[in-house]
């Protein structure tokens, strides 16, 4: 008999025991919106958000409505900068991390 279980039960669990992996989610989150790849970015920024912060706690932090915070982070969502910087601005707070923004050059 195999058991399985949900990829979200386990980023959940290992986000809990592991700070560090979360701080990794946030980067990560953080580096695919600068790289162009928002889609992504979004998915693994929800992840992180249900795993720590939640939506409701969220939605305090940055004052604005559970639901709209949770459509701005769907597949389909399109946050402007501003919702965006205040979701990551929470997570940050939450999480108590800063980013280090560094610029690599390309030749």
């Amino acid at each position: 008999m195999t058991l399985l279980r949900g990829f979200k039960q386990t980023i959940v669990e290992r986000v809990k025991r592991d700070p560090d992996f979360a701080k990794a989610l946030l980067d990560e989150a953080a580096t695919l919106f600068l790289s162009g790849e928002p889609d992504a970015a979004r998915l693994i920024l929800r992840d992180l958000v249900n795993a720590t912060v939640g939506f409701e706690s969220l939605a305090e932090l940055t004052q604005k409505p559970s639901k709209s915070l949770h459509r701005m982070l769907s597949p389909k969502g399109n946050p402007s900068m501003d919702n965006l910087a205040a979701i990551f601005g929470a997570v940050q707070s939450w999480l108590k991390v800063t980013f280090d923004v560094r610029v690599i050059e390309t030749a």
